[in-house]
């Protein structure tokens, strides 16, 4: 008879240890399903954004330049030319170098859900 005791209490002891462990399983899925949905609706966002910026400001600076060139009169006008030229050429180059080191310094994705999924581990490790 103790041994059908045992095995009764033994039964629901794994059942219960599966469904916590199930239970954690989906908090984990949870956690990173709503990660996931923020970080699209972010990037979606800075999508707009950055699109939107790069239209009014290249009709900005197409504008611009097609002033200042149409002031300078002749030969002039391919000096003014040059200078642009060479003053986009710097500030697309500062601008691919900033996004690069940007890109370096950025944080990890679902940086939250893999730090519980390693508490998660730390604490079955601790169980032995």
């Amino acid at each position: 008879m103790p041994a059908d005791t045992q095995s009764a209490g033994l039964f629901p002891s794994l059942r219960k240890l599966l469904d916590t462990g199930l239970g954690a399983l989906h908090n984990r899925v949870e956690l990173f399903a709503v990660e996931l949905k923020e970080e699209k609706q972010n990037i979606l966002e800075l999508v707009i954004c950055v699109a939107i910026a790069l239209f009014f400001g290249m009709m900005a600076l197409v504008l611009f330049t097609a002033t200042v060139i149409l002031l300078f009169e002749g030969a002039a006008r391919l000096y003014a030319v040059g200078a642009f030229f060479i003053l986009y050429v710097m500030g697309g180059l500062a601008a691919w170098s900033r996004a690069k080191a940007r890109i370096k310094e950025s944080s990890l994705p679902f940086s939250e859900t893999i730090g519980e999924m390693r508490k998660d581990r730390q604490w079955v490790g601790n169980l032995k």
